[in-house]
């Protein structure tokens, strides 16, 4: 916002130095200092202007808490939850209670009440209804807040940025959402990305390619995740190379990398090395160690050792 010259705010108008950390909500230190601020520089603008910030402002706050209700609202209740189950104006029906591996609850008045598998709002809807059908209360208001995240997690294992077990706090989070809440994958990780997890009653095991994804937008490779799901990244590939060649040692294995790039990231031939001299040596699918001679523009595959002999001439 840019201000006349001879505007001037108050000696103590302040924008909160010393608030405490940003929480959400309308409610939070940050919103109300927020408003404060805003309060302040309405009375010394004294214009619409003032009032359409404040407006902006406070609307912008009023959709983030929605935003925030909604994704709440969606995360589907795991064994192992911790949960907090309210009825309003009844403080005796509140409970705080860990969901069974079976997904049920004990809840006083109706018993069990299995809330495994089901969003917030539909768990929160069945328990309403058992109240209300038991003739306990006419128009049950029940409230569900997640406690602790135990069930519904994936496990993100190998070289992530920061590898862990994470939340599904909505039912519509995808292997992209998830690989960058981890923080991407790191430098020493594949391009390849392995998936492993059940569905429909079959484990299903499955290698993405994170960069073919959106290069050549392969979204179906973008799957839901479900609770139980492991997402694992290995070290990057890599090739050997020695004899007469510039800089040998281990090298990481580009995509779609052949041999003469493999010898050019080696620095080259030195003047006594040839190309007629080149061998490969490599494992079988039975694992047995194999020496083929490659074609120059042959792919290298991961572990490939290449020795470039000495010219004869």
């Amino acid at each position: 916002m840019v201000f006349p010259r001879a505007f001037a705010l108050p000696n103590d108008f302040r924008i909160c130095p010393d608030t405490e950390p940003p929480a959400r909500g309308l409610h939070s230190p940050a919103a109300k200092c927020l408003v404060e601020a805003l309060l302040a520089l309405l009375r010394s603008l004294g214009s619409a202007l003032g009032f359409a910030v404040l407006a902006s402002c406070l609307g912008a706050a009023a959709s983030a808490q929605v935003n925030g209700a909604q994704a709440l609202q969606e995360y589907v209740v795991g064994p192992g939850d911790i949960i907090k189950v309210s009825v309003f104006q009844n403080n005796d029906l509140t409970l705080e209670v860990r969901v069974s591996e079976a997904g049920m609850i004990s809840f006083p008045l109706i018993g069990a009440v299995p809330v495994g598998g089901m969003s917030i709002g539909a768990a929160e809807k069945r328990i309403a209804q058992m109240l209300k059908s038991g003739g306990f209360l006419v128009d049950p208001q029940v409230s569900i807040l997640i406690v602790k995240v135990q069930g519904n997690q994936v496990a993100m294992l190998g070289q992530f940025a920061r590898p862990g077990r994470y939340p599904l706090e909505t039912a519509q989070l995808r292997v992209s959402d998830l690989v960058a809440e981890a923080g991407g994958i790191a430098g020493g990780g594949a391009d390849v990305l392995i998936f492993s997890g059940m569905r429909e009653g079959k484990s299903v095991h499955r290698e993405i390619d994170i960069g073919d994804m959106y290069v050549n937008d392969h979204r179906e490779s973008d799957i839901l995740l479900q609770a139980g799901d492991v997402l694992f990244v290995d070290r990057y590939p890599v090739f050997y190379i020695y004899g007469e060649v510039q800089r040998p040692g281990s090298y990481r294995i580009e995509r779609n990398m052949t041999v003469l790039q493999a010898l050019a990231v080696g620095g080259g031939l030195t003047q006594r090395g040839t190309q007629r001299g080149l061998r490969v040596k490599r494992r079988d699918a039975a694992g047995k160690v194999i020496q083929v001679t490659p074609d120059i523009d042959d792919a290298v595959r991961p572990n490939d050792v290449l020795y470039v002999r000495e010219s004869i001439f």
